[in-house]
């Protein structure tokens, strides 16, 4: 079986770890099973990636370009996976992807006939962006949310361990209502429930490879999209001192980046920080949101003293003025740990341009 799997949603809806989760969860029952992380940012390491390999999943990364566009290279890593003896490989897109129902499976099916057997387009959310969207307060947003859900298969309603059992079914069943033409699971990637409903609705579904009804040249889905800023920074932190904490380090940038934009009326849909040790230990600090608390999705387990830190983020902010206030945060933050901070890359855009 080559069965193929693409994850898409909205940001901050935890397709990642749903990934992760479900690669070592199939693997562990099914057969082997393996991720792509795939982003804009042009040669760039993914968070998502190495967090993925520093996990000890079988991963691989497609950067540059939307898998969206470049069938070639997506069909390349997937027959790799396949040589290895994989039977099912998950991608996610980056979170603003809308169309890749279209782009994705039906692009791969024309230039790459009866190669892949296409698992139902899936597409993950959580129980925040969908009590905004439900009560009309996403905002310019909601369009982006609203189309990857329109594009859906299967919908997933990820972290179902931050609601009761009343929430989960008040969320689920509008989801139902709301998308008649998708199949709504629930689930939680962290605590690993319902993951082997996920399993088996991919091992054993089928794309049916309909066209929605989706109108991606409308104004306000092109001006929410047009709205959204990337940006992709990699530096080496030296440490001075051996009680270095790095996982309050991490949580105190993502803080200061969170509240600079707040202050100045910007959202923060998205916002990774990864960083690891020569030794192999690693932190993880989350932010979807500037309403939200950082989440330190992974704490560090001893002191280090030279790290190697990744930042992958999506603002709605101009990516200029975005990497301004990263660029302070960085230096202002590092100042205070007294690190010795060297940049490897930096690439910055925005999605309008």
């Amino acid at each position: 079986m080559k069965k193929f799997a693409v994850f898409s949603g909205f940001l901050g809806s935890g397709k990642t770890t749903a990934m992760m989760a479900l690669t070592k969860f199939y693997s562990e029952r099914f057969g082997r099973a393996a991720m792509i992380s795939n982003d804009l940012g042009e040669g760039v390491m993914l968070a998502d990636h190495r967090l993925a390999e520093l996990s000890g999943c079988n991963s691989r990364q497609i950067t540059g370009e939307c898998i969206c566009f470049c069938h070639d290279v997506l069909a390349q890593n997937l027959n790799a996976f396949y040589d290895e003896g994989c039977e099912l490989v998950i991608s996610d897109i980056p979170g603003f992807g809308v169309g890749a129902l279209e782009h994705v499976y039906h692009g791969l099916t024309e230039d790459h006939p009866g190669q892949f057997e296409l698992a139902p387009f899936t597409v993950l959310t959580e129980p925040h962006n969908v009590m905004n969207l439900r009560r009309g307060e996403a905002g310019e947003m909601g369009f982006i949310l609203d189309a990857q859900l329109r594009e859906a298969e299967l919908i997933v309603l990820n972290k179902i361990d931050l609601i009761d059992d009343d929430e989960r079914e008040e969320e689920s069943s509008w989801l139902r209502l709301q998308y008649p033409e998708a199949k709504v699971l629930t689930i939680s990637a962290l605590t690993g429930e319902n993951l082997d409903t996920l399993c088996l609705a991919l091992k054993n579904g089928k794309a049916s490879l309909r066209r929605p009804d989706i109108d991606y040249e409308a104004d306000d889905l092109q001006n929410a999209m047009g709205s959204l800023s990337e940006y992709f920074l990699q530096y080496r932190a030296l440490v001075c001192c051996n009680d270095f904490n790095g996982s309050t380090y991490l949580t105190d940038l993502a803080w200061k980046i969170s509240c600079a934009l707040r202050s100045s009326g910007h959202e923060l849909p998205h916002f990774k920080l990864l960083a690891w040790s020569q030794e192999g230990d690693f932190g993880k600090a989350d932010i979807i949101g500037t309403d939200r608390p950082v989440e330190l999705a992974h704490p560090f387990e001893k002191p280090c003293t030279d790290l190697a830190v990744i930042l992958n983020a999506s603002a709605v902010c101009h990516d200029e003025t975005f990497d301004a206030m990263v660029w302070e945060a960085v230096k202002s933050v590092s100042e205070k740990y007294q690190l010795e901070i060297t940049v490897f890359r930096k690439d910055r855009f925005g999605l309008g341009e």
